[in-house]
């Protein structure tokens, strides 16, 4: 959904387990955690603290855990 970048709790590299927070993003006058599907490694951070961002961006990929 299309809103405002608040925070971002995870960087480049960082190994994450599956419902982590990985950024908090304010839509329609809410806040919403975006939370890690699976575990992995994170590969790319993809916005900044700041940012408005449209409805399907890419904000943060993750690499399959081995």
């Amino acid at each position: 959904m299309p809103g405002k970048v608040l925070a971002i709790s995870t960087s480049e590299g960082d190994s994450v387990s599956q419902g982590q927070v990985l950024l908090v993003l304010e839509a329609m006058k809410m806040e919403h955690q975006i939370s890690a599907p699976r575990d992995g490694t994170v590969t790319s951070v993809n916005v900044s603290e700041g940012d408005q961002v449209a409805n399907s961006e890419l904000l943060i990929e993750l690499a399959e855990e081995e």
